[in-house]
């Protein structure tokens, strides 16, 4: 629990409680952190650099705070918060995986932070408020896993997003596993194989013959599928197998978004995530695909990432201005005292 307010040396109180917001992006490749008061100043933020376990409960809320607890502390101390009166946490996989999440997870952060205020979102959701704010449109999340979700600010739909095993198609594990097939097919001698692939897969797993043991057992195997996605895009200048692979990643990526785009008005179209870092090997191919499946929607640059998403509903929330549409598998809030519609 944070203190209501600082006291002075002979035990008053010099000034009230300086309220903040807490926000998580939980990603398939670890969590980022940051707590910020609501006056607009910077937030403080930092990172672990591992994923929340997922069981058979779906996403573990235990884990996540273990996980969140001490760098939250340690956040609002250098942010200068004294007490979280708002969270949001932003999670991969939140929407098929997050009933326990739901279940527990409101009364947890207010039991060790003194939360009052819990919003708990789909990661598809807190990169649209990220990327787009309180506009209509469609935003594609691209890292380790991919979703697309769009809304007309009435209610969301979403395509995708359903794991590395499942779909997420074109993501970043997506393109990884695709490298690592083409590099194995090479190793073999199939048609369709990469020797470019086969050398960067040696050199970061080692023998080919090992690299199912290396992979199938991980808790963390999307990210793990995830690291090879560079290499693929580092190949493709010189090899039209790595080549094809983001161009048919491209096209799924643009498939999702289009399903979820709103077919009337001028809506807006952003990319977010940390799979655009791949750069133009990919985007050159993105950039065609959207134009090519979405004609009538304006693309733009995103406002900001995910984690940016969560301190924007953060504060929405505190100020009771929210706008974005509640939904119970995509965005679910306790304890707000009013919202806009």
């Amino acid at each position: 629990m944070f203190p209501a307010g600082r006291e002075s040396s002979e035990g008053g109180t010099v000034r009230p409680a300086f309220p903040g917001f807490l926000a998580v992006d939980s990603g398939g490749s670890g969590l980022r952190v940051a707590v910020g008061a609501f006056d607009g100043a910077p937030p403080a933020e930092g990172k672990v650099g591992h994923p929340v376990r997922t069981g058979e409960r779906g996403i573990d809320p235990a884990h996540l705070l273990d996980l969140v607890l001490p760098l939250a502390r340690a956040l609002a101390a250098e942010a200068g918060v004294d007490e979280l009166t708002t969270a949001v946490i932003g999670a991969a996989g939140f929407a098929t995986l997050g009933a326990a999440l739901r279940a527990e997870l409101p009364d947890a952060l207010a039991g060790t932070l003194g939360v009052r205020t819990v919003g708990l979102a789909a990661d598809a959701v807190t990169a649209y408020i990220g990327a787009l704010g309180p506009r209509p449109g469609a935003v594609l999340a691209a890292g380790t896993g991919l979703i697309a979700i769009g809304t007309d600010l009435t209610g969301w739909r979403r395509a995708d997003g359903w794991g590395h095993l499942l779909g997420d198609c074109g993501g970043g594990a997506w393109i990884g596993r695709a490298g690592l097939e083409a590099a194995l097919r090479a190793y073999d001698g199939r048609a369709g194989g990469s020797a470019p692939l086969l050398e960067r897969a040696r050199e970061r797993f080692g023998p080919p013959p090992e690299l199912p043991g290396l992979v199938y057992p991980r808790p963390d195997r999307a990210a793990v599928l995830a690291s090879f996605a560079p290499e693929v895009a580092a190949c493709a200048p010189r090899d039209p197998v790595s080549t094809g692979i983001l161009r048919t990643a491209a096209q799924h990526m643009a498939e999702a978004v289009t399903a979820v785009c709103p077919a009337s008005g001028a809506p807006e179209v952003a990319c977010t995530g940390g799979l655009l870092k791949l750069g133009e090997p990919l985007l050159s191919f993105l950039q065609e695909e959207l134009a090519r499946q979405l004609p009538h929607a304006r693309p733009t640059s995103a406002q900001g990432d995910p984690l940016h998403g969560c301190a924007r509903l953060a504060s929405a929330l505190a100020a009771g201005d929210a706008v974005w549409p509640e939904d119970p598998r995509l965005l679910c809030v306790t304890g707000a005292r009013k919202r806009a519609t």
